[in-house]
């Protein structure tokens, strides 16, 4: 594999598991990782996959909550429901969150929604992503997690 297409591999994964669509973007990480890919690019080409992914949310928030309660919707309304109880209660802090299952996707849009400034957006956004993979970077690289065995 080029490193052309495994960057891009990660960049992608990590785009599309930040979307509402189902991915795993730790797996393609911990491949890459396992496969001998410098562990610091990877964790630079996911976080920005995931950032890109979660700007495409907050994009689509803004235009979005008019059309929650229809029955195509993406994120079902208890799940958005739950989402903007987190960000009314906490906020902007809220999105330092964004990285997490079932709740970081409908978060994204909902900052969007609710008309979250989109500087503080990336830096929140970013740092909880960031978090995430380094965390499961370095669990690779000097503890063994992922490997077989």
């Amino acid at each position: 594999m080029t490193a052309l297409a495994a960057y891009a591999s990660m960049v992608a994964s990590a785009f599309l598991a930040a979307t509402i669509l189902p991915f795993q973007s730790e797996v393609v990480l911990v491949g890459l990782q396992l496969d001998g890919w410098p562990w610091g690019w990877l964790v630079l080409a996911a976080t920005v996959g995931n950032v890109l992914g979660a700007v495409v949310n907050w994009a689509l928030g803004l235009g979005i909550e008019r059309f929650k309660d229809r029955r195509w919707f993406p994120i079902d309304s208890k799940t958005y429901a739950r989402a903007e109880a987190w960000y009314q209660r906490w906020g902007l802090w809220s999105l330092l969150l964004a990285w997490t299952p079932w709740l970081g996707d409908p978060l994204t849009v909902v900052a969007g929604a609710l008309r979250a400034p989109i500087v503080p957006f990336l830096v929140l956004v970013t740092a909880g992503k960031l978090a995430r993979y380094l965390v499961l970077a370095i669990g690779v690289a000097f503890f063994g997690w992922g490997e077989a065995g």
